[in-house]
């Protein structure tokens, strides 16, 4: 069983939010609808207490909820791919999926009322100084807003991330994907698992109209999806605000963030698709994910020119020593027809 490190909660007239130390990341968090009913949105992987779970890498130990990436993604060896340029897995600045923030336990700050706040110290070599993150309940509704300071100790061209991740329903389809169709999206430029069935690194608007490697296309904007399949497709050119509809269960999750700082969000479909452990064929969930980064290529590949930066849409951002950057996003859950 993976060792639970610190965790504060906070209860407010909406519901109850709880933020774990490992990851900065969300935990399991309960909204009270006008009705009376509650609805917990967030995702919890299946094995977080589960015998095993030290061996596992921080960012999976108790993987959960919503967490921010600083830097998003991690250099990996992957060869020059058509217009994608190639990386190592000597890393640019960070060896840890998602940066080390993602990975290593965050301290929380002196009770605040209303709010609940906590800081991570970056290493000593990293051009990143440090992280602020505070999570604030709307007093008036069912809504969490946030605020991610981001200490910079040394010039750098990193892309960055917010990583919300939500629990599906079992029904097929039951969850919409509410994005306009204006939207382009893209797919991953290699195998993302041995399961995965959209075809590789094409570009198509709109976005939810997927060819698959059979060749046939698939709507999706329902998910989760029939197959058992796992898949990233990254949004460009993003207005700053999506929803997700669960049919299913009568609620819907509203997601606004600032399109300047991540200009395209990331859909990662974990459609009960990776077979190995501590996955085992059963993490049922959807990363909605604002991103200034090519897909999680890592730091090497979203600071080069690529596919996307030729487009226009930016993929990663330049930082300068001593910069104090701050970013604002809301993630609000509302009523919605039970179907």
């Amino acid at each position: 069983m993976t060792e639970l490190g610190e965790t504060r909660s906070l209860v407010w007239a909406h519901g109850v939010v709880s933020v774990e130390s490992l990851g900065g990341m969300i935990g399991p968090t309960l909204f009270v609808l006008p009705d009376g009913r509650q609805v917990a949105p967030f995702q919890v992987a299946p094995w977080a207490n589960e015998p095993g779970g030290e061996a596992l890498p921080g960012i999976l130990k108790r993987l959960r909820g919503e967490w921010p990436c600083v830097p998003f993604g991690v250099d990996g060896d992957r060869p020059a791919n058509n217009d994608w340029p190639g990386s190592t897995a000597r890393p640019t600045v960070d060896t840890d999926p998602h940066g080390f923030s993602s990975n290593h336990d965050w301290q929380f700050e002196a009770a605040a009322d209303g709010s609940i706040g906590l800081s991570i110290a970056y290493p000593e070599t990293h051009p990143i100084k440090a992280l602020h993150r505070r999570v604030t309940p709307d007093p008036q509704t069912t809504a969490l807003d946030f605020e991610l300071v981001i200490e910079v100790r040394a010039d750098c061209t990193l892309p960055l991330g917010l990583h919300p991740s939500f629990r599906l329903p079992t029904k097929v389809g039951a969850m919409r994907i509410e994005v306009g169709d204006e939207i382009t999206g893209a797919t991953f430029p290699g195998p993302v698992d041995d399961t995965s069935i959209f075809e590789q690194g094409r570009f198509q608007t709109p976005w939810r109209d997927v060819v698959l490697k059979d060749g046939t296309r698939l709507d999706v904007a329902r998910v989760p999806l029939a197959q058992a399949t796992e898949e990233i497709l990254q949004l460009l050119d993003m207005p700053g605000t999506a929803s997700l509809w669960n049919s299913a269960e009568g609620y819907r999750v509203r997601l606004s963030w600032n399109k300047e700082h991540y200009p395209s969000a990331l859909l990662w479909m974990s459609n009960r698709g990776r077979q190995m452990a501590p996955w085992n064929g059963r993490h049922l969930a959807l990363g909605f994910e604002p991103i200034c980064s090519a897909f999680d290529l890592g730091p090497q590949v979203s600071a080069a020119d690529n596919p996307f930066s030729r487009r226009g849409t930016k993929t990663a951002r330049r930082f300068s020593a001593g910069e104090r950057f701050i970013t604002r996003y809301r993630i609000a859950v509302e009523a919605a027809d039970l179907v």
